[in-house]
């Protein structure tokens, strides 16, 4: 039996990322020439050619200026899912802060697409130990799932111990835990983790974004087959419209670390990703 993938896509623009995020703060913005809604619909473009359905975590600054895109996400029978409204890291923000952003965006996304909106990925996937208490406000807010725990180590991200499959994290205590499904009496949410390939032992990227960019495409299949067809499970995918973007303005300021993760073979996403979608079948995590 083919397994069923989860296809993700964050929708945010070149300016967002957290790389960016000491050049780039939300003031400055609304100055800068945003091409979110073009490589989206390229994207969205190339799901229908290809017949496949995606969640699309919508930022809630992109969707505010542009209700279109997230109407036309919807009508194309793709998932709507919350990426918070601004793309500021978990960490970075007070817990009343955060609580306001979550919400502000799922009652936009909710009102733009007429349909609930479940899933939540924080920006930077940036859920880890010290910011668990994210999971109490996306519970209390209404999401019934959560894609934002990476099982790998990485300067922004990551709960390396953390399972690599489907789940839940309920609260025992103060403390937030990774078990099978929820007890009586338990709270808790569905994790969706982003998806790494064990490799001796070690949690690897190798399901999307810079990681898909850097590494040969064959390996990159390789490895989602191992998980596909040795350990008999689905990984999750995630992309971003602004890696199909090889034109976009360049960030003056930006590190030399952070340019080459960002700008690494963008003219290669496109072909790369028609790939994948021949090589692999693929739905929304709601699904």
């Amino acid at each position: 039996m083919t397994i069923t993938n989860y296809l993700t896509i964050d929708v945010e623009d070149y300016f967002h990322v957290s790389a960016f995020e000491n050049i780039s703060p939300p003031e400055t913005w609304g100055t800068r020439e945003c091409r979110v809604e073009g490589n989206t619909d390229l994207i969205l473009a190339i799901l229908d050619e290809n017949n496949t359905k995606a969640t699309f975590f919508i930022l809630g600054w992109v969707a505010e200026r542009y209700p279109q895109l997230t109407k036309s996400i919807a009508a194309r029978g793709h998932e709507i899912a919350c990426h918070g409204y601004l793309h500021q890291r978990v960490a970075l923000m007070e817990r009343d802060t955060y609580r306001q952003d979550i919400r502000r965006a799922k009652a936009l996304l909710e009102d733009q697409s007429g349909q609930a909106v479940n899933g939540y990925r924080a920006p930077s996937y940036s859920i880890t130990r010290r910011t668990c208490w994210a999971f109490d406000e996306l519970i209390d807010a209404g999401f019934t799932y959560d894609s934002s725990i990476f099982p790998m180590h990485h300067d922004f991200y990551g709960i390396p111990d953390w399972p690599r499959f489907a789940g839940y994290a309920v609260k025992q205590g103060e403390q937030w835990l990774a078990v099978d499904a929820i007890a009586a009496g338990q709270q808790g949410i569905r994790e969706i983790p982003i998806t790494t390939l064990d490799l001796a032992g070690k949690n690897l990227p190798i399901a999307g974004g810079g990681y898909f960019r850097l590494l040969p495409y064959h390996i990159t299949r390789w490895g989602l087959k191992q998980i596909n067809n040795k350990e008999q499970q689905p990984f999750v995918f995630y992309i971003h419209p602004w890696e199909f973007d090889p034109r976009q303005p360049r960030m003056a300021g930006a590190k030399m670390k952070s340019r080459f993760r960002h700008y690494l073979n963008l003219d290669r996403t496109e072909a790369r990703f028609r790939a994948l979608l021949r090589d692999f079948k693929f739905g929304p995590i709601g699904d």
